[in-house]
């Protein structure tokens, strides 16, 4: 009987031991990203199961370690699940809804009055004070409508495809954000814009990262996705990329499909200011403190040079 309570406080003492090098080791990342930004894209993907609640959990400690979080999310599987309970016929073009005006209401509907205070209510609850806006609060995302171009490959001839209320931003007006994150609250961004006339864009939730991550000078701009990240010819996991080795993999057809815009809105956020940008698999527990707070970090890094 000693010698099992005996083994059992030495397991304890082992557990005890590891938690305290893992905090002290995370002691230098806390110390680099004290009062830095960080915007963080939270894909509709990764809003099932207890995934929510562990992303919560890591904003919550990320601000109360110093950090300003700034969350921008999606939504896609939530849309087209209300899109087909509405019966509102939906298809895509290489990969963005065609939203004509009765999916845009349905799209901000979903985005600003579900997801947004969904996500809203998980952090707070995880102890928390977030703020659920859209990009149309303070005129924070002006956009224009988005003209998407495609050429045939046979005969060479440029077709332009309308996508209806479909926006890429104009301009980020950061002032709202700052004020939001100078009340010591976490600003949650649903990715809807506002053009001149007031009408409503649905953007995509990358795009909008990227160009919030650049206007508010973010240390570093986190995309969360279905992937482990950046792979290369022989299906490895690319740990760290150049803005010029990025455009390289694409060109070859290395980086291809999906992954294209993704790296494409990292590409444009260094190039604005984004001292790096790092591609995650959002699908891992707590994968924002295992690439902010160790040596090793995850998923793919890229930077300037």
């Amino acid at each position: 009987m000693a010698d099992e309570t005996e083994e059992r406080n030495l397991r304890t003492l082992a557990r005890w031991r590891q938690t305290g090098r893992v905090l002290v080791e995370a002691l230098p990342y806390i110390l680099k990203y004290d009062q830095k930004t960080i915007v963080v894209k939270y894909g509709g993907n990764a809003m099932t199961g207890t995934g929510t609640d562990d992303f919560a959990q890591d904003i919550v400690l990320m601000k109360q370690t110093g950090i300003d979080p700034v969350v921008v999310h999606g939504g896609g599987p939530q849309i087209g699940a209300m899109l087909k309970k509405l019966n509102i016929n939906s298809s895509f073009v290489d990969g963005l809804r065609v939203t004509d005006q009765d999916a845009v209401e349905v799209v901000e509907m979903v985005l600003t009055g579900s997801i947004n205070k969904q996500l809203v209510t998980s952090i707070n609850a995880a102890g928390g004070r977030a703020v659920g806006i859209s990009g149309k609060d303070g005129n924070l995302v002006v956009a224009r409508k988005l003209a998407l171009t495609k050429k045939d490959p046979v005969t060479g001839k440029e077709t332009v495809h309308d996508l209806g209320f479909v926006g890429e931003p104009e301009k980020i007006n950061p002032e709202v954000v700052h004020t939001i994150m100078k009340s010591e609250l976490i600003p949650v961004i649903a990715p809807i814009g506002v053009g001149p006339k007031g009408e409503t864009y649905n953007i995509n939730a990358d795009t909008v990262a990227g160009a919030v991550a650049g206007a508010v000078k973010a240390e570093r701009l986190v995309l969360l996705t279905d992937v482990e990240g950046v792979l290369d010819q022989d299906k490895k996991l690319i740990s760290r990329l150049t803005v010029s080795q990025a455009r390289a993999l694409i060109a070859d057809g290395t980086i291809s499909g999906g992954m294209i815009p993704k790296i494409r809105t990292a590409i444009d956020a260094v190039e604005a200011g984004v001292h790096a940008a790092v591609i995650l698999d959002g699908r891992i527990p707590h994968v924002l403190l295992l690439e902010l707070f160790t040596e090793h970090g995850a998923g793919t890094l890229i930077t300037a040079g």
